[in-house]
């Protein structure tokens, strides 16, 4: 039984007339009879009564009409969907992002891809990097924007940009109009950092280490945005990533440049290799790498 064949059999059952029915569904008189037979002869028996004059259903035939119009309208309305997915004027997308990509850069890549696909819905999940890792992998959203992660086989990393620590300082310290620190000095001072095992703290530590520097770490933290109030309050100072600044700014700290070694991670897409994506996510892909293309 095929669409083609229920197409067939509904504009004879409607019209009652092979002629109409023929021009309703586009089809020549010979080939709209085949169709009917091979319908027919796909479920056992007869739906039409055919005379020289007249046209009837079958009990069965009765039967199946309006199962027949029932599928005839779901499939429709189908293939209505899926047209308009491909085209882009329906569909949703989850994203998983970093916070600090969150909340700073994401909102203007966002803002584009709105105004080429107005229709698409878009579910942004703000998580740790590890989570963003995690999600993509788990196939719980289609797209990640993270620290590169490594090389993974199951993964696929696209490089966008690469982002520099900086440092993060109480308002009223003594460095905190200096237009840069070196990390000798920044690390002279008590430190506030994520705690393990954060990507981020394991390569500051491992950088530093090359260089036989290491933080006086006094607190440590689970959230960034508590290593910046910790900071502000005068607790200590510490070193984040560049796209962290307007949020530490907001919490009441101040940043300066990082020298002497500058530390850097790059920051990029993140999907499942030899995974097909939907064409929203292949959409959204496009839009963030002009977004932030160098």
């Amino acid at each position: 039984m095929t669409i083609k064949q229920l197409r067939a059999f509904i504009a004879v059952a409607r019209t009652f007339s092979f002629a109409e029915a023929s021009v309703r569904v586009h089809l020549s008189q010979p080939a709209l009879s085949l169709a009917i037979k091979k319908l027919e002869d796909s479920l056992g028996g007869r739906l039409l009564n055919r005379t020289t004059r007249t046209i009837a259903l079958t009990p069965e035939g009765e039967v199946l009409l309006p199962i027949a119009e029932r599928l005839l309208a779901e499939w429709d309305s189908v293939e209505e969907e899926l047209h308009q997915r491909f085209a882009l004027q329906l569909g949703k997308i989850a994203i998983a992002a970093m916070p600090s990509f969150a909340s700073s850069l994401l909102p203007q890549a966002l803002l584009g891809y709105r105004a080429l696909y107005p229709r698409i819905n878009i579910e942004v999940h703000d998580v740790i990097a590890e989570s963003v890792v995690d999600m993509v992998r788990q196939n719980r959203v289609e797209v990640g924007v993270t620290f590169d992660p490594g090389a993974s086989d199951d993964l696929l990393f696209r490089p966008l940009f690469s982002d520099d620590f900086i440092a993060v300082l109480p308002r009223n310290h003594p460095d905190s109009g200096s237009a840069s620190l070196s990390w000798h000095q920044l690390l002279q001072h008590d430190f506030i950092t994520l705690q393990r095992p954060s990507s981020l703290r394991i390569l500051m530590e491992s950088q530093l280490a090359e260089r036989d520097l290491a933080p006086r770490v006094a607190f440590e933290a689970h959230q960034l945005a508590t290593v910046g109030r910790m900071v502000a309050t005068g607790l200590g100072v510490s070193a984040v990533p560049a796209l962290c600044r307007q949020q530490m700014q907001e919490l009441g700290a101040c940043c300066t440049t990082l020298t002497n070694p500058t530390i850097s991670r790059r920051v990029g897409i993140l999907t499942r290799s030899n995974h097909q994506l939907s064409v929203a996510a292949r959409a959204l892909i496009e839009v963030l790498s002009e977004t932030f293309k160098k």
